[in-house]
């Protein structure tokens, strides 16, 4: 005798609740989503259609993996990961341990770490970034945080430091 699965049951949903609530089956229906996350709302720089983005939400923890080919990695909860990408976007809430090579990084959370930033870092009142961070521009919003090894520049000599802005700074 095979066992039925509760996973598996044969009980049929009210098709009119899978479309409200399942996004693929808007997308299927043509119906078009009216809500905006919060990722949406958070990120300054909008993400087009087609670009590879991926969201780790709030409690959820990803840790020991490589991240690559993703255009906008947001982080609502907590990463430890080396990556290269676009962009990363980290919410209050977020926070990322490792190491990362970005176009652009807006931290509202912590970032531990190696940071590469080869064009613009925004640090946002509530954000702190500690460890070794390369930037080609940043921005720090009044009560952001920034410690560690500071080097101004994307470029690296043989020796692994430039000499041009490199900073210790404690605070």
């Amino acid at each position: 005798m095979a066992l039925q699965s509760p996973f598996f049951n044969n009980n049929k949903r009210d098709d009119s609740t899978a479309r409200s609530t399942n996004p693929n089956a808007m997308a299927a229906a043509g119906i078009a989503p009216v809500a905006t996350t919060a990722a949406n709302s958070m990120s300054t720089t909008p993400v087009a259609e087609g670009e590879a983005k991926l969201t780790v939400g709030p409690n959820i923890k990803l840790k020991g993996v490589e991240i690559t080919d993703c255009d906008t990695l947001v982080v609502e909860g907590s990463v430890e990961a080396t990556m290269d990408s676009r962009m990363i976007q980290i919410s209050e809430r977020g926070s990322f341990k490792g190491s990362a090579e970005i176009d652009v990084a807006e931290i509202r959370g912590a970032f531990d770490g190696n940071l590469t930033v080869r064009q613009k870092l925004v640090i946002y009142s509530t954000g702190k970034v500690t460890g070794r961070i390369r930037y080609g521009k940043v921005v720090i919003e009044e009560g952001g945080q920034l410690s560690g090894e500071i080097e101004f520049g994307n470029t690296t000599s043989s020796s692994g430091r430039s000499g041009n802005g490199l900073q210790k700074v404690v605070g």
